[in-house]
């Protein structure tokens, strides 16, 4: 098995290749140089991820997590920001900033949070996660942003406007946890090395880290961008498929590995906690900052247009935050959501690479197309989420209550929740 000290070791040599290739301008071909780019920046996700993780020892732990969760996904922003950037210049990106944020928030839905409970279930037996009450913030965050996102989809468009809705919202929101008691952090693999030196060098060793992280992905999101569209072309693959699922998969697996330890090691409200506090950040600050780099790159105020099938995509991405917004309102996650969750997901993302041929007509077509499938997939995470806030209504209040203690006295909520499970130990 891979040392901690090795492991570390290989991720600095990942970021090598993609951004020699890019002072150097060499160029082996659309697909190596693609994935040459993405090794770069996989590898820099996972050098974020270990020093956010060992920045704990130097920061409270309430703004520790919401840190650590914008920090590990900072390469999945970099790939979004940079197609926004493009879209800029020439509309024919803009779909393309949509697919990797929609891509990114339902991966963390849809595989990352069942995948923490299958992991707790195997190690635990147990039937639900529990999340402390002053994860009620997160949830209420959650389901504000889910509610302005739905106006998107009226609109057609992202505008400044949502720029400002979506980042007041994460503002407050950080200006809550970050007020949290400080606790001794439990630190894994080589974030556990980095954070069991002494000051000087632990400082100097993240430092190092983020700014070798930060040049590799400066260097490599834009071709890498820009190489999944021509390896689309080359590899005869919907490009727009391509950018939603691999580049989100690539950025987003270290934060995957981390949570799925966590959860390995009996911490799966940790994990899902940290999870939880990533959507929030990718359905506030990400999907905010598309509009703001749109306008900045096109030297106006216009909104970033959504077609059709953005309009969809929104709808779906949506439509599964209610859902699990509507999960999490009893502060728990049990079997059977984080089965709905994944078949609902699964189903979809199956469904919509394929066209089935149907006993009946819609609008006119005898199969079943992609976008019949995001609509009704939708439609579904809608009813199962109404179904889910009609069944734990009395649970609703019970939340805004504890979110609005924590706002109040974060530390008095944390002090009970300890007291709480010191009691059922």
């Amino acid at each position: 098995m891979l040392s901690a000290r090795a492991a570390i070791v290989f991720a600095l040599a990942g970021t090598i290749p993609g951004v020699a290739l890019f002072l150097s301008g060499a160029h082996f071909g659309t697909v190596p140089d693609t994935a040459l780019y993405g090794l770069s920046i996989v590898s820099s996700a996972f050098l974020l991820a270990w020093a956010a993780e060992a920045s704990e020892t130097e920061i409270a732990q309430g703004l520790a997590v919401a840190f650590i969760a914008l920090i590990a996904v900072l390469p999945e922003y970099a790939v979004s920001m940079s197609f926004a950037w493009k879209a800029g210049q020439d509309l024919a990106y803009a779909p393309f900033a949509v697919a990797n944020m929609t891509g990114a928030n339902r991966l963390l839905i849809g595989a990352a949070w069942p995948l923490i409970f299958f992991l707790f279930w195997l190690k635990n037996r147990g039937r639900a996660i529990r999340l402390e009450r002053s994860y009620s913030v997160d949830v209420i965050a959650l389901a504000m942003a889910t509610l302005w996102s739905f106006t998107l989809m009226a609109r057609g468009s992202i505008t400044l406007i949502d720029t400002v809705i979506f980042a007041a919202i994460f503002i407050a929101y950080v200006g809550i946890i970050m007020r949290a008691p400080s606790e001794e952090p439990e630190l894994l693999g080589p974030a556990k090395i980095i954070g069991g030196m002494r000051r000087g060098p632990r400082r100097g060793a993240i430092a190092a880290l983020f700014l070798v992280s930060a040049v590799a992905i400066l260097a490599c999101a834009e071709p890498f961008a820009e190489g999944l569209i021509h390896s689309g072309t080359s590899l005869g693959i919907d490009k727009f498929t391509l950018v939603q699922w691999l580049a989100p998969f690539a950025s987003e697996a270290p934060e995957f590995l981390v949570a799925g330890i966590l959860a390995w090691r009996g911490r799966a409200g940790v994990a899902m906690g940290a999870l939880l506090s990533s959507k929030v950040n990718q359905w506030t600050l990400l999907i905010g900052g598309l509009p703001l780099v749109y306008a900045i790159s096109a030297g106006g105020l216009d909104p970033l247009p959504l077609d059709t099938r953005e309009v969809e995509e929104l709808y779906l991405t949506a439509a599964q935050s209610a859902f699990a917004v509507a999960v999490l309102v009893s502060l728990s996650f049990a079997g059977r959501e984080a089965i709905l969750l994944l078949a609902v997901f699964a189903v979809q993302f199956i469904l919509s690479a394929v066209e089935l041929p149907l006993p009946f007509e819609i609008r006119g077509e005898s199969t079943l197309t992609s976008s019949d499938v995001r609509r009704i997939a939708g439609t579904i995470y809608l009813v199962m989420a109404v179904y889910t806030f009609v069944k734990e209504r009395h649970e609703l209040a019970r939340l805004w209550r504890s979110a609005r203690k924590t706002a109040r006295d974060p530390g008095a909520v944390h002090e009970e929740d300890a007291d709480l499970h010191a009691h059922v130990a």
